[in-house]
Order: C-alpha cells, then structure tokens, then sequence
C-alpha cells in the first residue's frame, strides 16, 4: 500500500504563522522530485506547537495540493486515545489515505494499554493506520508481540520503526506476515532495514533531498543494491546532519539552501540550527552535490 521515499514534511512558518504558500510550494516540489508519499504534521512537521485549527489546516493543504498523485497519510498521534479519534476524524473528512499514530508517549502506557489505544482507533475509523514505534521519544516501546495482534486489526496496515533495532523488522516479518508494511523511521538505517524486508521510510532527509531519496528506495525495491549503496553512501553524511541539532533545526537551514526562499522560522521550544550544526549541513550538502 505505501512504499519508497515518504518524507516527513517540515512546516513553514513565517511571523509566526503557517505560511501556507510555502508549504503548498514544498509539497509541488516533493511530488514534482519523486516522493512516493506525504507524511504532513508528523514529528519533523513540528506538530507538537500546531493548535487543533493549524493541524487541520495543514492535513487539508497537503491533500489538496497532493491532488491524489501520492498518498497523505496524515500524523494522528497523541497520549490520549479520545484525542488521536479526533485527529483520524479531521483526516479522513480532508481526504488522508492514512493515518500515523505513535504509540502513545509521556504516561508509559502497559502493553495491554497499547493494544487498546490502538484497537480502540480501529473501532473509531476505517482509516487506515500506521503505527509510529519510536521509544527514544515516547519511552513506550510496542512490543513484536502487541504489534502482531494489532496488525490482525483490518485497518492497522503496517508501521514505521523508528526503534533503530534492524533485527526488529524481521521479527515483525515473522509476526505480522510478509504483506505487513514495515517503513523506516531512519533514513541511516533505510539500507538494512529494506534489505531485511522494509519497503521504504518515512524521512527527513528527502525534505531536502527528495529525489535521491526517492531513487536511492527505488534501487532498494529493485533490488539494486550496488546502486543503492552507492546513494547510501552519497547521503550518508546529510542523514547524520539534519540531526546534528534538535530537529528539524537542520532540515529548515539545509532546506534554505537548497531552495533559498525557505521559510526558517521554528516554534519555541525548537530554535534554530547552531552554527556547528550549520557547518556539518553545509559540508553534508556539499558531499551530496546539492
């Protein structure tokens, strides 16, 4: 269902506001570059600082502008199940094909509370949902075994591993069947992890590099693994930098010179790339001939 380069949209903001036209501009782009997907208020998209109004409105954008090219599968986290039924709402009434839902963060819920979280987002939406597994932020970890019985839910389709543990994706592989879409949540890790049996990721790097991500996750679909290693190898160093500081810090300032009227406002309690951060981009865009 879902495959390839999918980056994780950035949001711009500018006064202080969605700058709606700039983003409207980045999604043109990523299609226009070969994503095979969007990812609009994830993580990179800063979707923690958007109010309920801001959320919607950048779903919306991202399904309007996508016209129907690539998927949106729209970020519908939180810590509170009532809160993520909401979000599906709002996802699916914009047009969404999917939604992403991290394993709830902050109050450290059971296995047992996972599973119902998710079941109970299933019962609520026939949406379909992709569940975000990234302990280093949530400290919750969905286990191989709650995942299994989440994935026999009809509309839990696959998931985005961000646990930076490769053996996972075979685990999952074995439990939750060869048709369960298993996404990266790591782009420095996308070359194992889709050798393994993944079938893309859900990036930063292709926000500022969206064409050799997208044909770096072609070569691993074809198989063409001297070809992507070669592309592994050329992005490797910008993989690292974009999280050289708290991000999407990076993304903002690398996107800013790749497409130089990129708006590089952040919200507080993000700032700004510092400029040891900026150095490490810069030579990073450098070795990548960008």
């Amino acid at each position: 269902m879902f495959s390839g380069s999918i980056p994780a949209l950035v949001t711009p903001f500018t006064a202080g506001q969605v700058d709606e036209a700039a983003f409207r501009d980045l999604v043109e782009w990523q299609v226009a570059e070969g994503s095979s997907g969007l990812v609009p208020c994830g993580t990179t998209g800063e979707v923690a600082t958007l109010n309920a109004e801001e959320h919607a409105r950048v779903v919306g954008l991202c399904v309007e502008q996508a016209r129907g090219r690539v998927p949106v599968i729209a970020g519908c986290g939180s810590y509170s199940t009532a809160a993520s039924m909401r979000m599906m709402k709002v996802a699916k009434e914009a047009g969404a094909d999917a939604a992403l839902v991290v394993v709830p963060y902050y109050n450290k819920p059971s296995q047992a509370g996972i599973a119902a979280h998710f079941r109970a987002l299933a019962e609520a939406s026939d949406l379909p949902i992709i569940v975000y597994n990234v302990p280093s932020r949530t400290v919750a970890d969905i286990s191989v075994e709650t995942l299994a019985e989440v994935a026999k839910l009809p509309s839990v389709v696959g998931i985005k591993d961000a646990t930076g543990n490769l053996a996972r994706v075979t685990a999952q592989r074995l439990a939750c069947g060869v048709g369960f879409c298993q996404l990266s949540g790591n782009d420095d890790m996308a070359l194992g992890f889709n050798a393994m049996g993944g079938v893309g990721c859900i990036s930063v790097t292709a926000n500022v590099a969206p064409r050799l991500c997208a044909e770096f996750h072609q070569a691993t679909l074809e198989r063409d693994w001297d070809k992507a290693l070669e592309l592994q190898d050329r992005l490797y160093p910008l993989h690292a930098a974009l999280f050289s500081d708290a991000s999407p810090g990076p993304a903002k300032y690398a996107l800013g010179k790749v497409r130089p009227r990129f708006p590089q406002d952040l919200r507080l309690p993000l700032t700004e790339a510092s400029e040891a951060s900026r150095r490490v981009v810069d030579a990073a865009l450098a070795h990548a001939e960008l």
